[in-house]
């Protein structure tokens, strides 16, 4: 949530801040606003509710662009209501020092409070001003430094944030903080970038800093950059990591959408993720992050996966394929709930967190919180460097390449292939999955980039389909066994992007209430592959065909028995049970994807969503 960008360098800071923001916008946000300073002029500020584009509009009426520091931000609206007022950056009372800010100051209300009584007044509704008064404050009372004042403020304040904060009386220098919410410097030939994430400055360096949570720093024109400590101010010898990412990858390629594209990546990003690790005739997986730890799985009372949105469903789908192949228990927790609801958690207990960004708010509390009850704690996720990698005990990436659109795809599919090696690998280790069985899956699983390849061949049919429902208002969709966390995430994309209601049920749930809802007017989107409960979900149908309700059914190819009942058909290619997730998740994408195209919505940054949820 939320976008920072800043520059200090030899170069001019406004295109590279804009530009950096457009990289940023994948993140959501209502709001965009930019500073920029030079001696002539001082202290430049321009921001706007609305898009990028309108503040780059906006810029151009009396607003020099000049300047060779800067920072940027686009906000997703937390305390007040997006407005002009209410954007990024912030100046303090004095006119002095700006800040931008990502996260949430959980007790801005009584530092507020206490602010006024001291002569502070605030313009905005926002923790963030707030948050920059405390520092002035500091500042002016104690004589110091701008460093020293964040540190000392920062101690003081409850959240989560990613700050950048500049001062005027010493415009050679930004400092930049963070705890919760990412935070990377690019670290160029005599200049320096921030920003949320590293696509903003890819081209210009391939040398990044990720600051670790609790970590501020002094970032200075031709001086070294300095790391430190928010809690005691203690020097940090900070880590230069080389990006793997490049240009590239986060352009869009010809596609007309970032999640177009990124749905077509799936059959070579699921081949990148198993690639190294999976060796299907040599009857090998193999993850560096699993094979070090394979007695704490084997030795698991239990496995309990927390995650949120997609990610969760991914961790359905994975509930089923671990104790189908390990006979280990598997809990399936929402992030957020885990946290708050005090549970249960033993030494003997392994906790796999799925995360696409790696720095989800609720899914780090919740791994914290397992941590201190002495779990095991096993990352998934797609980022190198984010937080769940570096909080997990150990884990295993995802190969899908940055990840833009804000409606998750590839992440889905990717997250379910390491869950699967994962299980495949135990229940070989632990006698629970035959010889057979365990080198068949290896097989189908090494030519499933193929099989999604060719249900991307439904796109046509997708589209068709989309034409006849664009303006229905609700929708259901069913599944069963393994496909039921499909029905969930297939309603899911449909409500991002398109804004259309929808809800996911097991197909023998419709019968104890959404069963009410069906009529001529109501599409019911049944995921029906020939295998698993196939006879059951006819049943199913058929109920749904006797009520009128306008049936759009995803079969294997070949199939007879449904053709006949269902008013659209979406064939895909046959595979194993476990793995038909990885199948008939691709048509429900494409479905969801033309159907928000067609109702004229903004498929990449659908309305109050973000890509990465940094607060709870």
């Amino acid at each position: 949530m939320c976008g920072i960008v800043g520059y200090i360098g030899h170069r001019e800071a406004y295109p590279i801040i804009i530009k950096g923001l457009k990289r940023l916008e994948y993140r959501g946000y209502d709001s965009a606003g930019v500073m920029l300073y030079d001696d002539q002029d001082g202290i430049k500020l321009c921001k706007t509710k609305g898009k990028v584009s309108d503040l780059e509009a906006k810029t151009k009426d009396n607003f020099t662009t000049n300047g060779s520091i800067g920072i940027g931000h686009t906000r997703w609206a937390t305390h007040g209501v997006p407005n002009d007022v209410n954007s990024h950056p912030h100046v303090s009372n004095s006119g002095e020092l700006v800040i931008i800010h990502n996260g949430i100051i959980e007790n801005y209300a009584p530092l507020k409070e206490e602010l006024k009584k001291r002569g502070y007044t605030f313009k905005s509704d926002t923790d963030t001003e707030v948050l920059v008064n405390l520092i002035e404050e500091v500042q002016k009372k104690e004589g110091l430094k701008l460093g020293k004042a964040v540190q000392i403020a920062l101690n003081q304040v409850v959240g989560a944030y990613a700050i950048a904060v500049f001062d005027k009386k010493n415009p050679n220098e930004i400092v930049a903080a963070r705890l919760g919410s990412p935070l990377a410097i690019g670290v160029g030939e005599g200049e320096y970038f921030i920003a949320s994430d590293a696509s903003p400055f890819i081209e210009y360096t391939s040398n990044a800093i990720y600051l670790e949570d609790g970590e501020m720093a002094n970032i200075r024109l031709h001086k070294p950059l300095k790391v430190r400590k928010i809690k005691d101010d203690s020097l940090v010898d900070p880590y230069i990591q080389e990006l793997q990412m490049n240009l590239e990858q986060i352009e869009k390629g010809g596609y007309d959408h970032f999640m177009l594209k990124e749905i077509y990546e799936q059959p070579s990003v699921i081949k990148d993720t198993y690639r190294g690790r999976l060796h299907a005739n040599e009857g090998i997986v193999q993850m560096a992050g699993v094979e070090d730890n394979l007695e704490k799985f084997l030795n698991a009372d239990r496995i309990i996966i927390v995650a949120c949105g997609t990610s969760w469903h991914a961790g359905l789908v994975a509930e089923y394929i671990f104790e189908e192949f390990t006979r280990i228990p598997v809990e399936v927790e929402y992030a957020s709930e885990f946290r708050y609801r005090n549970p249960i958690i033993n030494k003997n207990d392994v906790v796999i967190a799925i995360s696409q960004s790696g720095e989800t708010a609720d899914t780090m509390a919740a791994i914290k919180l397992a941590k201190e009850n002495g779990a095991f704690v096993f990352g998934v996720c797609n980022v190198v460097g984010s937080s769940i990698s570096r909080e997990s005990h150990a884990g295993a990436y995802t190969h899908a390449g940055p990840e833009i659109g804000v409606a998750s795809t590839k992440a889905f599919t990717t997250q379910i292939t390491v869950l699967t090696m994962i299980a495949l690998r135990l229940g070989k280790a632990k006698g629970t999955l035959s010889n057979t069985d365990f080198h068949t899956y290896l097989q189908e699983l090494e030519i499933i980039p193929e099989k999604v390849a060719e249900a991307l061949e439904t796109n046509d049919r997708a589209k068709e389909i989309a034409a006849a429902f664009k303006d229905a208002p609700n929708c259901l969709y069913l599944g069963r066994g393994y496909n039921f966390p499909v029905a969930l995430e297939g309603a899911l994309k449909l409500k991002e992007i398109s804004y259309i209601h929808a809800e996911g049920y097991p197909a023998a749930e419709m019968k104890h209430g959404p069963i009410a809802l069906i009529d001529e007017h109501m599409p019911v989107i049944v995921i029906a592959p020939k295998q698993g409960h196939y006879d059951k979900i006819v049943s199913n149908i058929q109920e749904i065909k006797s009520r009128s309700g306008k049936i759009i059914a995803v079969v294997t190819k070949g199939d007879t028995q449904v053709r006949e009942l269902a008013d659209y058909v979406i064939e895909i290619p046959e595979t194993s049970d476990a793995l038909s997730p990885l199948i008939t998740t691709i048509p429900l994408q494409l479905l969801s994807y033309y159907i928000a195209v067609m109702r004229g919505c903004n498929v990449d940054q659908p309305r109050n969503l973000a890509k990465s949820v940094t607060v709870e």
